[in-house]
């Protein structure tokens, strides 16, 4: 990183967010907005000043007068450390014709605004916003929002029941899956009905956003549903059914209740259900009272939230989808299916999973040998190969190392088949 660089596009940033009010917070990028965000107003208050204490804080630099003291449009103000531009146009004729200005004016709608009124650094407002990561992708918006839950009866109780995650937080992006056609165009689908919502709300058409996720274990239902998180730059609340049923004995209606209204406070947000069979079960004779009303519950709150009117992406997984109530299927829009990896999906995993990694391996031979091999079962492999190479100090691996594991792997499978004989 430039820091001298960086330092003057905080400068000028903050000085053109705070002259042109038509800008608004997710106009500023991500990591100057996440500095200068006040979770009581939900936004960035103007006037933004920028201090030595801001430097050091954004960038973990020391030494900033210094640093900028041979350029003549920088100016300290003694109160409060404040650092200033004396003269804005020399500036801004500096910040051009830097070498990386064209890259960090890419990310930050502010500066993408002004140089391409300016014809400067081929410049564009819109590009940039898309470069950038809008508010809801932050820790401190989701906290801010949890703020004001906090404040309601029953929070404590209502927080307890969920995983919440920011889309900054989320490692895994959809570049590290390996996705079947239907599956690519229904986070393509998923992006357009969040991008036209306003359009769908006007013609009418609200009953979108509600997936259900089929599937066997180990087949990425739940690394998708965060990939397209982080994806779409949308908060994660995840819920496993069975935890609410187990923890909280007595009251499983109430808290879906609690944890789809939770889900409408933070929106725009995904509320990933799993688990999903656990609850929304067939209904029989023999099943007791609470559970009938809590597999209602659960469908009037699936009818009762929408992607289009609450802002709320709504994804469901199962392992056992023959267990489902029948009146639950027609409450989605869409249902996707998750099967084991074919050959060419596993192959195709495999050199994702070993693209780090040193060592000449060939993918087709072990794609052959792992028939009926979940993603995750692929994980374990590669796993336990690393660490047996580690126990003789070694780094790259080599093919009989990958073998040796599916071996390993196979043997393990064979001994829980037998111990589901005896």
């Amino acid at each position: 990183m430039d820091v001298m660089l960086a330092l003057i596009e905080l400068v000028l940033t903050a000085e053109l967010y705070n002259k042109d009010l038509a800008f608004d917070v997710d106009d500023m990028p991500h990591h100057i907005r996440a500095h200068y965000w006040s979770a009581l107003d939900k936004t960035v208050p103007r006037p933004v000043y920028v201090t030595e204490s801001d430097v050091k804080q954004i960038y973990g630099v020391d030494g900033v007068r210094e640093l900028l003291a041979g350029l003549p449009f920088v100016g300290f103000e003694e109160f409060g450390s404040q650092i200033t531009l004396t003269v804005f146009d020399l500036a801004c004729r500096w910040f051009v014709k830097q070498s990386g200005a064209r890259e960090l004016v890419g990310k930050n709608p502010v500066l993408s605004s002004y140089f391409e009124k300016m014809g400067l650094l081929n410049a564009s407002y819109e590009g940039a916003k898309r470069a950038d990561r809008p508010k809801e992708a932050s820790r401190a918006w989701i906290d801010s929002l949890l703020a004001d839950v906090a404040g309601e009866k029953g929070s404590e109780d209502m927080l307890k029941l969920v995983y919440i995650s920011a889309p900054d937080e989320i490692e895994q992006s959809l570049d590290d899956l390996v996705l079947t056609g239907d599956q690519v165009d229904e986070v393509s689908k998923i992006g357009r009905a969040i991008q036209y919502r306003e359009y769908l709300r006007g013609i009418g058409l609200t009953d979108i956003g509600k997936l259900l996720f089929v599937g066997p274990p180990g087949t990425g239902k739940t690394s998708m549903a965060r990939a397209i998180s982080r994806k779409l730059h949308l908060p994660f609340i995840e819920v496993r059914l069975s935890m609410i049923t187990d923890q909280y004995l007595g009251e499983t209606a109430k808290n879906i209740d609690r944890t789809f209204y939770l889900s409408k406070k933070l929106s725009p947000c995904i509320l990933f259900v799993d688990e999903f069979d656990f609850v929304a079960k067939n209904r029989s004779s023999d099943e007791s009272a609470a559970l009938k009303r809590a597999v209602n519950t659960l469908l009037k709150a699936i009818d009762e939230i929408s992607l289009v009117k609450d802002g709320v992406l709504l994804i469901t997984a199962t392992n056992h989808p023959q267990l489902l109530d029948h009146a639950v299927w027609r409450r989605f829009d869409e249902i996707v299916d998750f099967n084991l990896p074919d050959l060419k999906m596993r192959r195709e995993i495999f050199d994702i999973l070993l693209r780090n990694i040193e060592g000449e391996i060939d993918t087709e031979e072990l794609a052959e040998l792992t028939e009926d091999y979940s993603g995750s079962d692929l994980r374990v492999v590669l796993r336990d190969a690393v660490l047996s190479a580690l126990l003789t100090e070694r780094t790259t691996l080599t093919q009989q190392d990958l073998l040796k594991a599916i071996k390993s792997f196979d043997k393990r499978i064979n001994l829980k088949k037998t111990e589901l004989i005896v």
